[in-house]
């Protein structure tokens, strides 16, 4: 689930009004480092999947974004199928305990003070969808033809546009681009921003790391969605651009179908 492709689909009983998705991820290490502290998984029995983006170095990163992942398994496992606010409450759920968790474990080992994780989480239910968001980590939603990031960085960069002081193709470059203002297992008041919305027969939800936007333009990216070809081959060409452009960070890219 995490260093590795995973495709599925499923489907639940028409009597409980759910959609059927399918879904793919894939993580690569990049280019330039030698570890991968990112960490992705996709449950399409359980309606959801999330992408983590770890940092604090050395083996650290990868722990914490690790441990996001398995504790959003965890959460959604002993659910049920539940309403929208079930949904938001095992996402709120899914970041806070994860935070607790992270924390804890660098208290304990004071060697992994400092790391934490960026989280991305779609969880879907009848036919809507809601995403948990903290860090620069993103979310896309592709439909009918066009790409829309439905997510906000909360990085340094990102809160300099928001004012207007500079612009999205200055933010690219600037110094202080790889610095997020938010992060899971950080600080003890963790705020998750959640978005909710309406599935459609064709849509396509992109969770990525920033391993893929910072090396791939948005423009680029939504060409790949809007081909024919499977889940798979569109996360493998993501990837492969990532890397063709430099492959700086590692690459995670999830994505997930509404069927129709």
């Amino acid at each position: 689930m995490c260093h590795s492709g995973f495709a599925a689909t499923f489907e639940i009983a028409k009597q409980l009004n759910m959609i059927k998705i399918t879904c793919y991820g894939e993580t690569d290490v990049g280019i330039k480092r030698s570890n991968n502290e990112d960490a992705f998984i996709v449950k399409p029995d359980l309606y959801f999947l999330a992408v983590a983006d770890g940092m604090g170095g050395q083996a650290s990163g990868e722990v914490a974004s690790r441990t996001f992942v398995d504790t959003t398994l965890e959460v959604f496992s002993k659910a049920g199928s539940h309403s929208e606010q079930e949904t938001l409450e095992l996402i709120q759920k899914s970041f806070l305990l994860a935070n607790n968790r992270i924390l804890g474990r660098a208290m304990e080992n004071p060697q992994e003070q400092g790391m934490g994780c960026t989280g991305e989480l779609i969880a879907f239910y009848q036919q809507n969808f809601v995403v948990g968001h903290v860090g620069d980590s993103r979310t896309y939603l592709f439909r009918q033809g066009k790409m829309k990031q439905i997510t906000r960085d909360h990085s340094f960069v990102q809160e300099l546009v928001h004012r207007g002081v500079i612009t999205e193709e200055d933010a690219k470059n600037h110094a202080r681009r790889n610095v997020i203002l938010r992060a899971v297992g950080v600080k003890e008041d963790l705020a998750v921003d959640l978005i909710r919305g309406e599935c459609l027969p064709g849509d396509i939800y992109l969770l990525c790391s920033d391993g893929l936007t910072g090396m791939v333009d948005d423009a680029i990216i939504e060409n790949v969605l809007s081909t024919s070809g499977n889940l798979p081959e569109k996360t493998k060409q993501l990837i492969e651009l990532a890397k063709s452009a430099g492959g700086k960070d590692n690459i995670t890219v999830a994505l997930c179908e509404i069927l129709q």
